[in-house]
């Protein structure tokens, strides 16, 4: 398994040969995943940004996900993931857009147990698509594995070794 500091450069590295461009909408990581990719040096070729949408009604105003969906399915499911990720690329113009949103613990919230988490991909020839996890562990393991996790699907979604 690699660590999340080798896949960020690996993910820097492949969105700048490709001149490429990302951003990020987050929640239960709290920006870690940007964090993650602005610690890699030369970061700034290719990451645009991203927005931590901590509150449910935050993922509306700063990402765009439709009031009527947040309503209807909460802020943890596939669809609030997709929305995500359609929402901030939309909002940036970037190439590539990864969100996560889930449960990092230690209660559950709204009837989703910590640990769940759905990631959000959309990208040049690849729709928007949500990936569930069930990780495991207290809520800094859980927002550990969510950042691997996300960097993986994006270095996978870049065909990147």
């Amino acid at each position: 398994m690699s660590s999340p500091d080798r896949l960020a450069a690996l993910v820097v590295t492949g969105l700048t040969a490709r001149a490429q461009t990302l951003a990020t909408a987050e929640s239960l990581t709290g920006g870690l995943i940007g964090a993650a990719i602005t610690a890699v040096p030369g970061a700034s070729a290719s990451y645009l940004g991203g927005v931590v949408a901590y509150a449910t009604g935050m993922k509306h105003v700063l990402a765009g996900v439709p009031a009527d969906l947040l309503a209807d399915v909460g802020p943890v499911s596939a669809r609030t993931a997709v929305a995500l990720v359609d929402g901030i690329r939309k909002a940036t113009g970037a190439d590539w857009s990864l969100a996560a949103t889930g449960v990092a613990g230690p209660d559950p919230q709204d009837g989703h147990e910590p640990g769940e988490v759905w990631l959000g991909l959309a990208g040049p020839g690849v729709p928007a698509t949500a990936v569930r996890h069930d990780f495991t562990g207290d809520r800094r393991a859980i927002r550990e594995a969510t950042v691997l996790a996300a960097l993986q699907l994006l270095a996978t979604a870049l065909d990147l070794r």
